[in-house]
C-alpha cells in the first residue's frame, strides 16, 4: 500500500472537519473516577519475599503466557534488573538490603484507585472494576497507546508482534478468577505468604500492625496507599522504596486530575484518530518494504561478490594446481630418463668389463 504525505495529511484534515463538525467525542478523562471503598487489594511485604519467582510460574500459567527462554527455576535472571512485557505480567527483581542483604520485589499493574490509564483512554478500553482490578477491554481499543505513556509505573506493553490484532497487555490482578471467589495466581502460590489478599483496607490495618511491632525492621511507609490517589497493591519495606525501585515523586494527586484537561480538550482525537493509525500504519508498512528492497539488493550484491571472488579464487586454484601437476609431469618424466639414462650406462659398463674378462682368458687359452 502505497501513500504520500500530502495524501495522508489531506486525510487527516477531511477527517478533522468531519468530527469538528459533526460529532461531540466523550472522552474518558473528564471523568474523576472516585474508586469503590470496598475494594479488594493486596500486600506484598518484601521482608518476606525469598526470590523464588513462584508467582512469575503461576501468572504465567494462570494467563496462558508463552513459556520464558529460562525455566522459572533459574533465578539467575534475578540478577538482571527487568519489567513486565506483554508476554511476561510480573517479575520478581533483587535489590540491596541492609549490609549485604538482599530485597526481593515483585512488580506487575498496581491498579491504581483511580488509573491514570483508564483516565487516558477515551474509548475507555480501561475500568477499573468493583473488586479492586483494572480491566482491559480489547474490543474497543484502538491501540492508541495514551495508557502506556501515562501510567507513571510503566506497566501497560504493546503486542508490537502481533500483526493481526495486538493488545495492551498487563497483570489483570487475576479478576476472572477474584469473581469466582479464587486467590489471584500469584498470591496463591506464594510459599512464605509474602503476599497477602483482601480488602483493601484490612490490609492497611495489617500493614500498620506489623510496622508498629517491628519498627526497628519496616520503613514506616505504605507504598500504595496514597501514592496518586492511592493503588491496589500495596508495599512494605525493610529499606527506603527508593532503593528498591519505586518511584517517590508521583505525590499523592489522582491521574484524572492531572489528565483530564490535556487530554479532554481534544475532542476531534476520536474521529481523527481511525485514520491517523491507518496512515502510520501505511508509512510504517512502505517503510518496511523499502527497508527489504534495500536489504535484498544488498544480500543480492554480497551475494554476487562473493560468487565473483569464489570463482576467481577457484580458477586461481585451479590454474595453480594445473601448474603443478605439469611441472610434476615434468619432474617424474625427468626422473625417468635420468633413472634409464643411468641403467643403460651401467648395463654399458657391465658389458664392457664383461667383455674385457673374456678376451683374456682367450689370450691365456
Amino acid at each position: 500500500m502505497s501513500l504520500s504525505r500530502r495524501k495522508f495529511l489531506g486525510w487527516i484534515g477531511a477527517a478533522g472537519m468531519t468530527a469538528v463538525a459533526g460529532r461531540k467525542a466523550s472522552a474518558a478523562t473528564t471523568h474523576h473516577f472516585e474508586g469503590y471503598p470496598d475494594s479488594i487489594a493486596v500486600l506484598h511485604d518484601t521482608t518476606l519475599c525469598i526470590g523464588c519467582r513462584r508467582c512469575e510460574g503461576a501468572c504465567n500459567a494462570v494467563n496462558a503466557l508463552p513459556a520464558p527462554e529460562k525455566p522459572f527455576t533459574d533465578l539467575t535472571v534475578l540478577e538482571k534488573d527487568r519489567r513486565t512485557t506483554s508476554k511476561t505480567y510480573t517479575v520478581v527483581n533483587q535489590k540491596s538490603g541492609a549490609g549485604n542483604g538482599k530485597v526481593f520485589v515483585k512488580k506487575q499493574c498496581n491498579h491504581c484507585l483511580e488509573p491514570a490509564c483508564a483516565s487516558a483512554c477515551f474509548v475507555k478500553a480501561f475500568k477499573k472494576t468493583k473488586e479492586g482490578a483494572v480491566t482491559y477491554d480489547q474490543s474497543v481499543c484502538v491501540g492508541c497507546r495514551y495508557c502506556m505513556i501515562a501510567c507513571p509505573f510503566e506497566i501497560p506493553t504493546y503486542e508490537y508482534d502481533n500483526p493481526f490484532s495486538p493488545q495492551v497487555m498487563k497483570c489483570t490482578m487475576c479478576h476472572p478468577r477474584v469473581v469466582e471467589g479464587k486467590l489471584p495466581g500469584c498470591v496463591e502460590s506464594c510459599p512464605t505468604e509474602a503476599l497477602v489478599f483482601g480488602k483493601r483496607d484490612d490490609l492497611l490495618k495489617i500493614a500498620r500492625q506489623r510496622i508498629a511491632r517491628r519498627s526497628d525492621t519496616y520503613v514506616d511507609h505504605i507504598y500504595g496507599e496514597r501514592e496518586m490517589g492511592g493503588t491496589s497493591w500495596l508495599y512494605l519495606s525493610s529499606v527506603p522504596f527508593e532503593s528498591i525501585g519505586m518511584r517517590m515523586d508521583l505525590g499523592i494527586t489522582p491521574a484524572p486530575e492531572l489528565t483530564a484537561g490535556a487530554l479532554g480538550a481534544v475532542p476531534m482525537v476520536v474521529g481523527l484518530w481511525p485514520i491517523l493509525l491507518t496512515g502510520i500504519y501505511a508509512m510504517n508498512k512502505r517503510k518496511e518494504k523499502i527497508a527489504a528492497e534495500e536489504k535484498a539488493q544488498a544480500v543480492a550484491s554480497t551475494l554476487a561478490d562473493a560468487e565473483e571472488k569464489a570463482v576467481a579464487r577457484l580458477d586461481e586454484v585451479m590454474e595453480k594446481a594445473k601448474q603443478e601437476k605439469t611441472q610434476a609431469i615434468e619432474k617424474a618424466i625427468k626422473e625417468a630418463l635420468e633413472a634409464e639414462a643411468k641403467a643403460r650406462a651401467e648395463a654399458e659398463s657391465t658389458t664392457d668389463q664383461e667383455s674385457d674378462v673374456t678376451d683374456d682368458s682367450e689370450k691365456d687359452a
